[in-house]
């Protein structure tokens, strides 16, 4: 797999950029992740045809490196297997807009059998320049937050034209989570979210937050960066100012979130985040799903594409459904947190979610 991480100093066209992945964190560590035990169309059967894809990652954290392994997973079980009839371009932008879009015109010039794109702003970059193109190579994107107001697709049930995938987000997840905060935690009267308004999923999510916490008189307290270099100062100055720390799947964010919970575990205070993996990492908690599965399903769309002649246009944009309570009690003890009994509760899968 060919990994190229473009610092072209290319003239700064602008565009939307927003990341979906999340989150990070909705997710599993890639490596012990499990898919959903539904394997791709055709699975195991040999193909004599050789594949060429191009996969676009907006940078490299958890979450979207298990979607990638997902995808490749379930490619692998319907008989694509990456080195012997799959080629796979693999372009990482390493979270740099100059380099997202000079991957995305290189891949636009190629000639693939299918595009598949990871994260908000790889899927909008991907999606625009191809369509410069005269080129109709299908593309499907993954870890997006909102398709509808990243412009690409118009329509989730009839995406039409050449471009179809699976969001990453799921407004009840964050709806769950801040009730579960307003209802466990509540001392909690201010929630610090730490944000890069520049990635429009970030923004989504966090108005998303907004609303539910209203509901119950939390206000959201907002310490915005640009960059991954900023994360740190950023939770830093929200110490002392609120009673809890939040973030969304913002990947600026999720690529610093270390930080975070090193000023978490320093100041005992309680860390929520959007994905599974920034919780095996060292949050308190969040609602979600693992991004292998999450992948994987992508992946089965790969293989309609690619083996059965299915046309992104016909195929509806789905979002993830199987939610649940993740608590860290590792994470809770350094945070200062008592976990219990009605916490455990909220947890369905308490033998997969619940993590010792």
């Amino acid at each position: 797999m060919k990994k190229r991480n473009i610092l072209a100093g290319l003239s700064l066209c602008f565009m939307l950029v927003a990341a979906g992945c999340g989150n990070n964190n909705a997710a599993v560590d890639s490596g012990n992740a499990t898919n959903t035990g539904n394997k791709s169309t055709n699975a195991g059967a040999s193909d004599s045809k050789n594949y060429k894809i191009a996969i676009s990652q907006y940078v490299e954290h958890p979450s979207l490196d298990a979607t990638r392994e997902g995808i490749l997973a379930a490619l692998k079980d319907a008989g694509l297997v990456e080195g012997e009839n799959l080629k796979v371009d693999l372009e990482n932008a390493q979270a740099d807009q100059a380099n997202n879009l000079s991957i995305a015109q290189k891949i636009a010039a190629d000639t693939n059998d299918l595009v598949l794109a990871i994260a908000t702003p790889s899927a909008q970059s991907v999606v625009q320049a191809l369509s410069k193109s005269s080129k109709d190579t299908p593309i499907l994107f993954a870890a997006v937050t909102d398709p509808l107001d990243a412009k690409i697709v118009t329509d989730l049930e009839h995406p039409g034209g050449n471009v179809s995938g699976v969001s990453d987000t799921n407004p009840e997840a964050i709806n769950r989570l801040m009730q579960f905060i307003a209802t466990q935690f509540p001392n909690v009267k201010k929630l610090g979210i730490v944000i890069n308004e520049g990635e429009p999923n970030a923004v989504i999510m966090a108005d998303i937050a907004k609303k539910e916490l209203d509901k119950h008189g939390i206000e959201l307290v907002k310490a915005a960066i640009t960059n991954t270099s900023e994360v740190k100062q950023a939770a830093e100055s929200l110490a002392g100012r609120v009673d809890a720390f939040y973030i969304t799947l913002d990947n600026t964010v999720v690529s610093a979130v270390d930080t975070i919970i090193q000023t978490a575990n320093d100041k005992k205070i309680p860390f929520f985040s959007s994905d599974r993996d920034t919780v095996e990492k060292g949050a308190f908690a969040t609602v979600g799903f693992k991004y292998f599965d999450h992948g994987y399903q992508v992946g089965q769309m790969a293989v309609d594409i690619l083996k059965n002649g299915k046309k992104p246009a016909d195929m509806k944009v789905t979002m993830q459904e199987k939610l649940d309570l993740i608590l860290n009690l590792k994470a809770a003890a350094a945070q200062g947190i008592e976990v219990t009994d009605a916490m455990k509760a909220e947890v369905a899968d308490q033998a997969n979610n619940i993590i010792q």
